[in-house]
């Protein structure tokens, strides 16, 4: 179940964290997820995902959707919810996108049936707060599963995420790091290519 308390870290510790993030982001690094090992597809991002500017890293507070429409908006924004203990939300989320894009039906049973393991069941620890309407829809719909089984229940967790997480992300030191850093990046690289252009002359 999801919490919504972040463990405390030092100043350094959080700085040290997301100039990881940046690094990683920067490269455009897979980021499997934690719960997914093994199973093709469980993916927050896909490869080679192009480093997000410091423009695209403003734009996520000005929109949740455009944050998760951003690939790299969703990485930094899962990496935010490790701390808070609430990954699963989001991956809970992109494996139900995954589905979407599912036509072989058998694919889409097995995927189904993994997705409900995962994020549904009530034995599952990484069970995703449901309402009791959305949890007898996604029941009834597993008996002859389809791409668009978990439609309610995913859009009643990105509404949760929105309401949720998604303020707290925005005000937080982090992702202020994180847009600083980047910054710090973008500066850096102009006086590199500032100097090496001089070097030439």
């Amino acid at each position: 179940m999801s919490s919504s308390g972040a463990p405390g870290k030092s100043s350094s510790g959080r700085l040290s964290r997301w100039r990881n993030i940046v690094n990683r982001l920067r490269r455009g690094a897979r980021h499997p997820s934690s719960s997914g090992m093994g199973r093709p597809g469980f993916y927050i991002n896909g490869d080679s995902d192009p480093p997000p500017s410091l423009e695209e890293i403003r734009a996520w507070s000005e929109s949740f959707d455009r944050l998760m429409r951003n690939s790299s908006g969703r990485r930094a924004f899962s990496e935010f919810l490790k701390c808070e203990y609430s990954e699963e939300n989001i991956l809970f989320w992109q494996a139900c996108e995954d589905l979407k894009l599912e036509t072989n039906p058998a694919v889409v049973e097995e995927k189904a049936r993994l997705i409900y393991e995962d994020y549904i069941s009530i034995l599952s620890p990484k069970e995703v707060s449901l309402d009791s309407r959305v949890r007898d829809i996604v029941h009834r719909n597993m008996r002859a599963p389809t791409p668009h089984t978990f439609d309610e229940a995913q859009s009643q967790i990105y509404t949760l995420m929105h309401r949720d997480s998604y303020p707290r992300f925005i005000n937080s030191s982090s992702y202020k790091e994180l847009a600083q850093l980047t910054s710090n990046c973008s500066s850096a690289g102009r006086k590199e290519s500032t100097s090496r252009k001089d070097s030439a002359t």
